[in-house]
């Protein structure tokens, strides 16, 4: 007669050993679920505005133990060298990928031509362990030039900066789309964005120091028929909207040309109930102190990018490869290719 398993001793028999659960976590079924659900929520990082870089890191870190576990626990890739180095080029791909999503730094600043980037960015989104190393950074835009062929289309950017290294040398470089200027790791590219900054001196009532700055217009030529803007006077709170107006466009669509300058030019300041237009040198009285206006320059816009594991991605995806290739090439070595 048989007699049926007591509770307990069912529960003993599907208990797992630490051998058990290494298996279990390295399983194919689990695998192809993480892999499912790394496709949507990279899907669905994509599609929101709204990027938590958790969402993306969770599945990673599950796929670096699943993986981690599979190679413990699969007795295959031990007897095989090229096999074993290829998961383990995988487990770094993984783990790599993981910290660049903690450690990145994707974002984008503008710049007046003459002044400096003083470590602000307009923009930007960064991994949870990414520290404010960008807010130690300096640069000066000392000018660029851009050629447009006919249709406005768009030639390379050729953008002279200044820095200081990490020796504390000067140094100065020309940078562009495709070339950047790199430090401490963060890589600044110049974009499409750029456009013209209308310059002014506030000079607060009562002696206190001229502050100087300039206003960024929507860019050129994108935004040819919207070169107006409004901001804040500093440490009044007076809105003011200003308006750049030029007789001749900067640029003819139908001829190949470069960005520069308006050849003439005028700015239309309002304030409360007043308008005026005003060119460089006028000065407004406004409740508060005076606006002069100092002239026009331009701005550019600059991407910042920051990852650190490139360049070990590059390295192990390449060893990956040539482990994979390793591996094909003994297994078929194993069999005569004339049988």
């Amino acid at each position: 007669m048989k007699i049926a398993p007591t509770l307990p001793e069912v529960l003993a028999r599907k208990r797992l050993s630490p051998g058990g659960w290494v298996s279990a976590l390295g399983s194919l079924k689990l695998t192809l679920a993480i892999l499912a659900l790394l496709g949507i929520t990279v899907v669905v990082t994509y599609l929101s505005e709204a990027r938590p870089a958790w969402v993306v890191i969770l599945p990673l870190a599950a796929a670096a133990l699943n993986l981690a576990a599979a190679i413990t626990s699969n007795g295959v890739f031990r007897r095989r060298l090229p096999l074993l180095v290829f998961h383990l080029c995988l487990l770094a791909l993984i783990l790599l990928v993981l910290a660049g999503r903690l450690t990145y730094l994707k974002g984008s600043t503008e710049v007046t031509e003459g002044t400096w980037f003083e470590g602000n960015l307009t923009a930007f989104e960064a991994g949870p362990w990414h520290g404010d190393g960008y807010r130690r950074l300096r640069f000066a835009n000392r000018g660029f030039s851009i050629a447009y062929e006919a249709g406005l289309r768009r030639g390379p950017t050729r953008n002279a900066v200044s820095y200081v290294d990490g020796e504390g040398r000067p140094r100065e470089a020309v940078i562009g789309d495709q070339t950047p200027l790199v430090m401490a790791g963060y890589r600044f590219y110049t974009s499409h964005n750029k456009g013209f900054a209308p310059t002014f001196a506030w000079l607060p009532a009562g002696g206190a120091e001229a502050i100087v700055g300039s206003v960024h217009l929507p860019a050129y030529p994108l935004h040819e028929y919207r070169q107006a803007q409004s901001w804040t006077l500093p440490g009044s709170g007076q809105e003011v909207w200003v308006q750049l107006v030029f007789e001749e466009n900067p640029l003819d669509p139908d001829r190949a040309g470069e960005f520069r300058m308006p050849a003439r030019h005028g700015v239309v300041v309002r304030a409360g109930e007043g308008r005026w237009e005003v060119g460089p040198g006028a000065e407004l009285a406004l409740p508060g102190g005076k606006l002069r206006y100092l002239g026009l320059r331009a701005w550019m816009g600059y991407t910042v990018h920051y990852d650190p594991t490139l360049p070990w991605l590059l390295a192990a995806a390449v060893a990956a490869v040539l482990a994979l290739a390793a591996h094909y090439r003994e297994k078929f070595a194993e069999r005569p290719w004339n049988v």
